[in-house]
């Protein structure tokens, strides 16, 4: 150590560290940031405002979180905030409950008993759409047969499907849609066929009748037989199931139709609340309905309101429960998360990866108990296993690698976080109460007051979009031309559902289609359809050969419908440009080509053609590029030599009012059928003289990308279907 090092000497007791610094005021700080904007107004700068209607604050101060009413609260402890458990995931990490969507059982089974050796802790059992309608193989759509979900409609199915896995300590995620009661006695009926006990099962086979009446806008019995199924359900799985919860409340639907937190949370709780009234109109106390409900949120991109969300989600239903006079065990949230499909991407679909960790990341963050990564792949096919394993991996990763399990609710104490979970909370509580002021969850859903408090947050999230200000990295942004497809396997539809049908039938003819069981259950639906012993009889009649769609006839007949939620991921609208460019390329061979009208040296031109390039390649769009033009003659002739029928002018504000008039007019000269852009905005007393010499339009930071974008496909003569 040289003899000129410095000294170092401890501090006197009580000393603090830096306190030989001052500290500024927020005045200082805000002067200092009023003046490195420039003049540009301070609350549209700094102040963000959310789609649920929060301004997010530059930053934020001890003081503002001292009068929380859970700012002091412990984890374990009401209204559970910092988590339902006192140690966390110290000891029991969340659940890593991934999917499992292949067709036939067997596949099924051959990729659960893979998976779940290889990390995974849960499973999610996904169905296809011919098992939500409560349809045999045989009579269902052959479309609807196996697509993206298990074909399951006999207990011979589920036995295979479930053969060799440890149900009993493996937690499952089933939503069997508007009911549960059929498929659960499918499953109870499938473990004494494999030599179980029926109710050797865990985790969640749950309902959730509102949640796929939004979604689908019809589900194919009547809400008042889908609450008695659910309170008979529920009854059966209190004596026979303990540790199967039953309901589900599902704020997913209404996330993917465009949704903001807010929204999702209150519309979530309020369906929760629909179904504890169903429940206690059945004779059915709180305090046992409560332990059976599993809530289901998705989590998206904006990662500390996400986590938010997931936090407030526990004040609100403390404040139900305690409402319905739930002791402290009913007061606990229990929560499966999964990452969001609405922001998920057919373009550059390995984007996905990254949106995925951030969004498992919020889940966890928020404390959710069953977390669910949807593979990349899944916007565009069934997930492989080399999907899979990257979103089961991205979970053991962050509980193993980056020890994430430690602390116990890691963000708690942050100013921002518990000022927004408190502000969540009371955002969300408003919108409960407009929910229940229309007469609950059912009679909203009728009115159509959520689909339209949805419809009316995804059209501000539609324009901004289209606007770029919300970015899609690989879709709106940074588009790759170059990107290969993601190879989708062809499926015999046909060959699939006259299999399926054969197995089905087989089995249930080889046990006695039923018999006298069957009869007995369509008896107890009659008579008792809220009953626990209906759920026996219907195990008792699965295991006899009675196929899903026996069980489901037995059922009252009837149906509901209201106005469907518009769900349609954020992308699609870019993405459907994309399809027409592609679809244009697979018939001519080329892309339409937009020539870069760069005026001057490259230092001149470079900034505008960059951002030209970036905003017209998410259309699809062949840049013609050049290193610049000295004349507007021959920048005019490079453009007819190009082949193209676009041209857009880049240069600089300063150079536009001597450049664009003689050059946009020659270009129209040029190409007659010439489309003439401008890179930038015009000043208001440049603009109608440019358009006089032909320029068309203009493009700029902030101008609808995508409605130009079409306009300029449908110019050019590509079709969008």
């Amino acid at each position: 150590m040289s003899n000129n090092a410095p000294t170092l000497t401890p501090r006197g007791e009580g000393e603090k560290l830096f306190s030989e610094f001052s500290f500024p005021s927020y005045q200082e700080w805000y002067d200092a940031a009023v003046a490195s904007l420039k003049g540009a107004p301070f609350e549209k700068k700094v102040i963000t405002k959310t789609y649920e209607d929060i301004d997010l604050q530059p930053m934020y101060w001890q003081h503002e979180i001292k009068d929380l009413p859970h700012i002091d609260t412990m984890p374990g402890s009401a209204p559970f905030v910092r988590g339902t458990k006192a140690d966390g995931f110290l000891i029991n990490p969340w659940n890593i409950c991934q999917a499992i969507s292949c067709s036939m059982p067997e596949e099924f089974n051959k990729a659960a008993v893979h998976d779940l050796e290889r990390g995974q802790t849960g499973l999610q059992v996904v169905l296809d759409p011919a098992v939500k309608l409560g349809q045999d193989p045989g009579q269902a759509k052959a479309e609807d047969v196996g697509a993206m979900g298990l074909s399951a409609a006999c207990a011979g199915d589920f036995a295979k499907a479930l053969a060799g896995v440890d149900t009993a300590n493996i937690p499952m995620f089933v939503n069997a849609g508007a009911t549960a009661l059929p498929i659960a006695s499918l499953m109870a009926a499938g473990q004494l066929v494999s030599g179980k006990f029926a109710a050797s099962l865990a985790g969640c086979v749950g309902a959730d009748p509102l949640g796929e009446l939004a979604a689908k806008g019809a589900i194919p019995i009547s809400l008042n037989a889908a609450y008695d199924s659910m309170t008979a359900l529920l009854m059966w799985a209190k004596s026979n199931a303990r540790h199967v919860r039953t309901i589900i409340a599902s704020g997913s639907p209404y996330h993917d139709a465009g949704a903001s937190a807010t929204q999702e949370l209150a519309f979530a709780v309020a369906t929760a609340v629909e179904y504890v009234r169903a429940m206690q109109d059945r004779r059915v106390e709180f305090d046992v309905i409560a332990p059976k409900v599993c809530f289901s949120f998705s989590v998206g991109g904006h990662f500390f309101m996400e986590i938010a969300k997931l936090r407030a989600a526990r004040i609100l239903w403390t404040q139900i429960a305690d409402a319905f006079g739930g002791n402290e065990e009913s007061q606990k949230m229990f929560m499966f998360a999964r990452t969001s499909a609405w922001t998920k991407t057919l373009c550059d679909p390995y984007v996905n990866m990254l949106r995925n960790t951030t969004e498992c990341f919020a889940a966890a963050m928020g404390g959710a108990d069953m977390i669910y990564v949807a593979p990349f792949d899944e916007v565009a096919r069934q997930p492989n296993e080399f999907s899979r394993r990257v979103s089961r991996n991205l979970q053991i990763v962050l509980q193993e690698e980056s020890r994430f399990t430690q602390p116990v609710d890691p963000s708690g104490g942050s100013w921002y976080v518990e000022t927004l979970t408190n502000t969540v909370a009371e955002k969300a509580w408003g919108i409960f109460q407009e929910i229940e002021k229309a007469g609950g969850m059912a009679k909203a859903l009728e009115q159509g007051l959520p689909q339209s408090m949805c419809a009316e947050v995804a059209e501000q999230k539609a324009k901004n979009i289209k606007k770029r200000k919300d970015v899609f990295v690989g879709t709106n942004m940074y588009a790759n031309l170059a990107e290969k497809p993601l190879e989708v396997p062809v499926v015999d539809h046909a060959a699939l559902q006259s299999e399926r049908a054969a197995q089905v039938e087989e089995f249930c003819k080889a046990a006695g289609n039923g018999g006298d069981m069957l009869k007995a259950l369509e008896e107890a639906m009659k008579d008792s359809p809220a009953a626990p012993e209906t759920m026996d009889k219907a195990v008792a009649a699965a295991q006899a050969g009675a196929s899903l769609s026996a069980i489901f006839g037995a059922m009252e007949a009837g149906s509901g419908s209201v106005t469907p939620l518009a769900i349609q991921r954020g992308s699609e609208p870019f993405e459907s440009l994309r399809a027409a460019m592609d679809k244009h390329v697979k018939e001519t061979g080329e892309r339409i080509k937009i020539f870069l009208a760069n005026m001057g040296p490259v230092p001149q031109h470079k900034a505008r053609a960059d951002f030209s390039g970036g905003f017209f390649q998410p259309g699809g769009f062949e840049m013609v590029e050049n290193t610049g033009f000295q004349t507007p003659e021959d920048c005019a002739q490079a453009f007819v030599d190009s082949g193209a029928k676009i041209a857009i002018i880049c240069s600089t504000d300063k150079a536009y009012p001597e450049i664009v008039p003689p050059l946009a007019k020659l270009l129209k000269e040029k190409v007659s059928d010439a489309f003439v852009l401008l890179a930038g905005k015009p000043a208001k007393d440049l603009e109608q003289s440019y358009r006089d010499a032909g320029m068309d339009d203009y493009i700029f930071m902030g101008a609808d990308c995508y409605t130009l974008l079409l306009n300029l496909q449908k110019r050019s003569g590509l079709t969008h279907e």
